[in-house]
């Protein structure tokens, strides 16, 4: 520890410099016989802490540079020692830059280096710090990005989805309709096919009632040329003597001349329909005659009221209503 005691000064008064060195009568300092060095006799260790406040000691601590005044104030002393063989000098630090009494390494020094390695480490884990927060924040880029590619690729897949089915709900719309369509149109061809094997067969059983023929007057034409004021049969315009056929099988109602319709000849059909063929030149059947398609029961002829030589038939319902003898006739697979 330090001592109380004052500490040992060099030789002081008149004749002496502050130094120690003496001065001439004259004023002035002696010549120096040789180089003064100070030892231990001469300058004695100044075993006294200085004192100074803990916000220079602070500042001492943090600069090389107090070591370096500590130098040239002891050379300010007594000069530059140079000499090897002298003993060594005892140069008193501020407290906290020099050693301990005991030897010890001053705390001083060892709290600069602390400070310069806690800076140092201070520094080190600054930029540990900063590089682990800009780590994070690379991450937490990362996984928004990785976040929002997920979100995206999740919104085109549901897109695809929704087209994909739209498509496939389209598809078997369009499949359903052209399934309805193919089924449709099979029904319709088998429905015809069905028809015209029926009116085949039909055909078998009628016959058109004349042959070498042109149709001059359809069935409701008006004019007055008929008493009723519209006609009420189908002509077929042929030369005098064609042959007139029955169209179906039946049975002879009626044979003779009828006033303005002629000589006509009327065929019960077995199923009740009537038949007239009218203006005959002549009849070839009698009254209860049975007959079938293809008989012949007259001849083409111009009698009664009539404008030239054609047949005119007549066809009525079971009932006695007058239809048209063209669709009467295609309704049994002929074409008039």
């Amino acid at each position: 520890m330090a001592s109380n005691s004052p500490a040992p000064q060099a030789p002081a008064g008149p004749g002496y410099m502050s130094n120690g060195t003496r001065f001439g009568e004259d004023g002035g300092a002696e010549p120096s016989t040789g180089e003064w060095n100070p030892s231990a006799e001469t300058l004695l260790p100044n075993r006294g802490r200085h004192r100074v406040l803990r916000q220079q000691r602070r500042a001492f601590a943090r600069s090389s540079t107090v070591l370096g005044v500590g130098v040239i104030a002891a050379v300010g002393a007594g000069g530059i020692a140079t000499a090897q063989d002298k003993a060594p000098i005892t140069i008193s630090l501020p407290d906290g830059l020099g050693g301990t009494e005991d030897g010890a390494p001053n705390a001083g020094l060892a709290t600069m280096g602390d400070t310069v390695t806690e800076a140092g480490e201070q520094s080190k884990a600054d930029d540990n710090a900063g590089e682990a927060l800009r780590s994070r924040i690379l991450q937490q880029a990362e996984q928004q990005q990785a976040q929002a590619e997920a979100e995206r690729r999740a919104v085109a897949e549901k897109a695809a989805a929704e087209a994909a089915a739209a498509d496939a709900l389209k598809a078997s719309a369009d499949a359903k309709k052209k399934a309805d369509e193919a089924k449709k149109k099979a029904a319709e061809e088998a429905k015809k096919k069905a028809e015209a094997e029926r009116l085949a067969k039909l055909a078998k059983s009628f016959a058109l009632p004349t042959s070498s023929y042109n149709i001059t007057s359809t069935f409701g034409s008006s004019g007055g040329l008929w008493s009723s004021g519209q006609h009420t049969g189908l002509d077929f315009a042929a030369p005098a003597g064609t042959p007139v056929k029955a169209v179906g099988a039946g049975t002879v109602k009626s044979a003779g001349y009828a006033g303005s319709y002629g000589y006509q000849v009327v065929i019960e059909l077995n199923d009740g329909t009537e038949v007239m063929y009218a203006h005959l030149s002549s009849i070839n059947a009698n009254v209860g005659q049975k007959v079938v398609a293809g008989d012949m029961v007259g001849r083409v002829g111009s009698t009664g009221n009539s404008t030239g030589n054609h047949l005119h038939l007549e066809v009525k319902t079971p009932g006695g209503t007058t239809i048209d003898p063209g669709a009467w006739l295609r309704s049994k697979g002929l074409q008039p």
